[in-house]
């Protein structure tokens, strides 16, 4: 693949007003998207690359440095570093109450759900306040690790009020947990809240996501609520922002 791609190395224009590093990212993403460099391929190394290119490494660097903050490469270090092509991104849509194993079904991919703690405590604060429940009123929490064909995307953690479910703990919790209030309580979520909130991963995030310390990830905080208004999951989840990109869309009424 490395001697392919270097041989399809264009000639860029200079001083055409486009810069050449910008000219190079639009080579690399045409390379990608047509499927002649495929997710998990390694780029050629940099000296062999800019050499193709007939550019220095600074400005090299400058084109994969701007496909890296776009998702596009992950570049690591060392001698078996590199620059890595990404996995593409799994859309999320929000404008709609659709869990996360509706929103892998609609991305084609098999939802999956690792169970990392299910029990029954009480309510705190912030926890009482979104379900409108009375101070250590009796919540079940729920925290998994939320994945897509295998890979971990998210990590879920929920807190719903046992009194308005009981007995939700008996039923099995690696599907969809919308699919079970619809189907067991007629409680099925109607809207949402949701406050999204850009973080990086803690030592036990990260250990449970298998990724680095320090890894960006997208929080979203919501709070769900049944068509009659009736609160019925308050959640925070932590996404992987370079596997998931998450989709608002919006509409202009007259």
């Amino acid at each position: 693949m490395s001697a392919e791609l270097l041989g399809r190395a264009p000639a860029l224009e200079r001083h055409r007003g486009v810069p050449v590093h910008a000219q190079i990212e639009r080579w690399l993403m045409e390379e990608i998207t047509a499927g002649a460099v495929s997710a998990g391929d390694r780029l050629p190394g940099e000296r062999e690359l800019a050499a193709a290119l007939r550019v220095s490494r600074m400005t090299l660097r400058q084109a994969l440095d701007g496909l890296a903050r776009r998702g596009v490469l992950v570049r690591t270090p060392g001698r078996s570093g590199g620059a890595f092509v990404a996995e593409p991104r799994i859309d999320c849509d929000l404008t709609g109450v659709a869990g996360f194993t509706e929103q892998m079904r609609r991305a084609h991919r098999k939802a999956g759900a690792e169970i990392l703690g299910a029990r029954t405590v009480e309510a705190e604060g912030p926890v009482a306040q979104a379900l409108r429940l009375a101070p250590d009123a009796p919540v079940y929490e729920l925290v998994r690790v939320r994945s897509a064909d295998g890979a971990a995307l998210a990590l879920e953690r929920s807190w719903l009020p046992a009194e308005r479910l009981p007995g939700l703990l008996s039923h099995p919790l690696t599907g969809s947990i919308y699919e079970l209030l619809a189907e067991e309580y007629g409680l099925a979520p109607h809207t949402a809240v949701e406050y999204l909130e850009p973080v990086s991963a803690d030592p036990a995030e990260a250990a449970a996501l298998g990724v680095v310390r320090g890894t960006p990830l997208m929080g979203v905080e919501r709070t769900a609520h049944s068509v009659g208004g009736l609160p019925v999951e308050y959640a925070r989840d932590l996404y992987r922002a370079d596997r998931v990109r998450l989709m608002v869309r919006t509409e202009v009424h007259r």
